[in-house]
């Protein structure tokens, strides 16, 4: 074995999913562990112990003492195949038999049993291939088995799942022989279910995929109308249809995918420090029970495409096809994103109901053969760093395939995307000051490739999903009877359940946000008025954000970077993202004069989490009496307009997050209580206010469109917008807000909206709610910034 293991190693790099399976899978190195394998291998069984040694785990080679009897530490389900011959039967039942018995004698025995599936390439293979046969890597000779080693030894994965305890199985199930049995069927399903989830289902033909779908009743109905009212025949309508789907659909290719993972993971290398992931295992937890993955990530860079196919290849599954921009389909980068995976969507289907179609019955069929799916619901790359509204044509056709008889579960999976460097910024805020948009095209790439540096770190955190069934039955509970009922029509639910499920998404994003050292500081910074601290004061601040977020977590899914305020700035200052100077009193630490706007794009990728905590500060040094149920009452008046903008979902737990805010406050020294009013405490006011001065910018351009609103309550909303946005900009010169978004029109329209739904916009206005949160915002303003609000106004 030591000799095999000598001539394997040069050839065999597995990679482990996960990549800390000890930590991920909750395994108990206190308590013995024994590995299950689908298929005797020798090789399996050598890359099997190389990953168990990389990942702190007992080798499959040593066997197991239990008390004073020797077992081995390996099952194999099925055993090995011979060059010629039958398929050896495996002593699987007796093996499990021995442990079950051995727990039956030993009450205290509790063995973890660790199915582990090892993956030899990840080609799913094609409808009619017969490359399968001719490889046979589910059960192949130990000859075919040399071959596959020389031909994808670099590309093979160790899957481990989480343990079984034996000891449970044994006093709810019993020992007998049919719990083996039972044990047995599960362990050949899992193993199937493994391998579905990191090839994927097989490839069909793309010409013939073309066959099936122009043969479906849904395009041949719309072919027939397309030729009718273009007055056409059919034939050229049936043409023209077969080049919407060759300009739609993808060429998934995994020897592609091979190659490309190769080249990326060199990528993230040279540019990045680490890219940091969380939440992959439910993902794959989801993708391994059946569930069809719909991955929905917010949309940064064009980064995003590979970065995201990367890691969820990395993770052991298969990379989705991806919803992508028709943009995006240039020379040469459209033909390589189309072998990704990449399938192409118009920006709008309006007026073309063939394409609609198409593309429709195209993304059906997708969903239908059980491939995951990836798109972009804000429709764009977001310019400010915030999330952008949801555009739900995608969510829509999602549920309208639900709705048509998916009965496998279809799960959205919200994806928080950040990077300590987006390469796209800078172009970013030249389109918000009115530069137009530049085409993507071969020249961008070669610009893109040569500036190319380290970046930082990059974050990849997985948010709470979404089953869409559940959902529709949670909404709608009657929706399988109305489907049935009037399957042609549009449900007069489909819309508002779309925007729902849209929203919630959005919010998933945004609960999955991962704080780092550049978006911390960028966030503390921007809040001073020359955007410069002291290296000390800034260290501090900086270590109070960090307690604040760690003590009150905005969600479970929510990371936060390492470390105190100090090791924090040092990693933003390694960066060079932040200016540091010397004089005789110490370091300073600045934003340069040129960074300003590009920080903003940072700190709002994070704002939403620190949007509350300022509020409360700010409300807490400007109230006279500080009761704290007035303080939290202030703090909820105020969040419906802060929801709709940031995509919160704080719901039912808002106020219990509140009062753990002020608790922190209390318990860091910035307030004090006596028979339940706080006060401010003196000796921190700065770093309170430093806090309440996060918010600021937020509350202006709410005193901007209440007080316009409160002047001339039954102004029309679309005139609200327009005024509001002008005297935003004005406001921005007058007193040297340097934030694009500051003056965002979709911004605008979004607070227009939820102020249309709390009563304050419309034919009869609510005046007094109007008038409450209009001085309850200007009451946070410095009086400089109120007057000219008013003489603005």
């Amino acid at each position: 074995m030591k000799g095999a293991r000598w001539l394997q190693k040069p050839v065999v790099n597995s990679r482990l999913v996960p990549a800390d399976p000890i930590g991920e899978l909750d395994i108990d190195l206190e308590r013995p562990v024994v590995y299950v394998l689908n298929h005797e291998s020798h090789s399996d069984l050598l890359a099997l112990h190389e990953a168990c040694l990389n990942a702190g785990l007992p080798s499959p080679l040593e066997p197991l003492q239990v008390e004073g009897e020797t077992v081995s530490r390996v099952v194999f389900l099925n055993g090995a195949t011979p060059l010629i011959g039958k398929r050896k039967k495996t002593d699987f039942l007796q093996r499990f038999e021995q442990l079950l018995s051995l727990h039956q004698r030993h009450t205290e025995l509790d063995i973890q049993v660790v199915p582990v599936a090892l993956m030899w390439g990840r080609d799913p293979g094609k409808d009619e291939s017969v490359s399968a046969t001719l490889l046979n890597k589910d059960y192949p000779t130990w000859l075919r088995k040399f071959f596959i080693m020389m031909m994808l030894g670099r590309d093979s994965f160790v899957r481990f799942s989480r343990p079984v305890s034996l000891r449970y199985m044994a006093d709810r199930h019993g020992t007998d022989d049919s719990i083996a049995h039972k044990l047995a069927r599960v362990a050949r399903v899992h193993f199937g279910r493994q391998h579905t989830v990191a090839t994927g289902p097989k490839l069909p033909d793309r010409q013939a995929l073309f066959h099936s779908l122009l043969a479906s009743d849904a395009i041949k109905k719309a072919i027939a109308e397309e030729a009718k009212s273009k007055e056409i025949s059919e034939d050229k309508a049936r043409e023209k249809a077969t080049e919407y789907l060759d300009e739609i659909a993808a060429a998934y290719s995994s020897n592609l995918i091979r190659v490309g993972e190769r080249i990326l993971a060199w990528l993230w290398n040279k540019i990045y420090k680490g890219i940091n992931v969380r939440g992959a295992e439910e993902v794959r937890r989801l993708s391994q029970d059946g569930h069809e993955i719909v991955f929905v990530p917010c949309h940064r860079s064009h980064m995003d495409y590979l970065l995201l196919s990367y890691i969820i290849y990395q993770q052991g599954m298969v990379p989705p096809h991806i919803a992508a921009g028709v943009n995006l389909n240039f020379w040469p980068a459209g033909p390589i994103f189309r072998k990704g995976g990449a399938f192409f969507i118009r920006r709008s289907f309006k007026g073309n109901k063939l394409y609609a179609e198409v593309f429709r019955e195209y993304l059906h069929q997708l969903f239908a053969r059980g491939y995951s799916i990836e798109y972009f619901c804000e429709g764009g790359r977001s310019r400010t760093g915030r999330l952008l509204p949801p555009k739900t044509g995608m969510i829509a056709m999602t549920l309208q395939t639900v709705m048509r008889g998916i009965e496998r579960p279809v799960t959205l999976v919200p994806i928080y995307l950040g990077y300590d460097h987006v390469m796209e910024v800078s172009t970013y805020h030249k389109e918000l000051k009115g530069k137009k948009k530049e085409k993507e095209g071969v020249f961008q790439v070669f610009s893109a490739i040569k500036k190319l540096r380290n970046y930082g770190q990059g974050y990849v955190n997985f948010g709470a999903p979404i089953t869409v069934h559940q959902f529709l039955n949670d909404k709608v509970p009657q929706w399988r009877e109305d489907t049935a009922e009037n399957g042609d029509q549009k449900q007069p639910w489909l819309t508002p359940v779309v925007n729902d499920i849209a929203h919630e998404l959005m919010c998933n994003i945004n609960d999955a946000a991962a704080v780092s050292a550049v978006t911390l500081t960028a966030t503390t910074l921007l809040a001073t008025q020359h955007h410069a601290m002291s290296r000390h004061a800034l260290e501090n601040q900086l270590d109070l954000y960090l307690k604040l977020l760690q003590s009150v977590p905005y969600t479970t899914y929510t990371t936060l970077t390492e470390g105190d305020g100090k090791s924090v700035l040092q990693d933003a200052l390694d960066l060079e993202k932040f200016q540091l100077t010397d004089d005789d009193l110490g370091q300073i630490v600045s934003i340069f004069d040129n960074q300003a706007v590009t920080m903003t794009y940072y700190r709002n990728n994070i704002l939403h989490l620190m949007i509350l905590p300022s509020l409360l500060a700010s409300l807490a040094l400007t109230n006279k009496r500080n009761q704290r149920e007035q303080l939290i009452e202030q703090a909820k008046t105020l969040y419906p307009l802060v929801q709709a903008e940031l995509f919160m979902g704080l719901g039912e737990q808002l106020e219990e997050y509140l009062h753990a805010q002020l608790n922190e406050f209390i318990n860091h020294g910035l307030l004090t209580e006596s028979d339940g009013e706080l006060k401010v405490n003196d000796a921190k006011r700065d770093m309170l206010m430093q806090l309440g001065a996060i918010s600021q910018e937020t509350l202006q351009r709410y005193a901007i469109l209440l007080s316009r609103l409160q002047a001339e309550p039954t102004i029309e909303r679309g005139s609200l917008e327009k005024e509001s946005t002008k005297l935003a900009e004005r406001l921005c010169k007058l007193h040297g807000t340097n934030a694009p978004e500051f003056f965002d029109k979709k911004v605008f329209n979004t607070l227009t909206l939820r102020l249309k739904e709390m009563g304050c916009i419309g034919d009869e206005p609510d005046t007094d709610k109007i008038k409450v949160l209009a001085q309850l915002v200007l009451t946070q303003l410095p009086i400089s910034m109120r007057a000219s609000i008013s003489q603005v106004g």
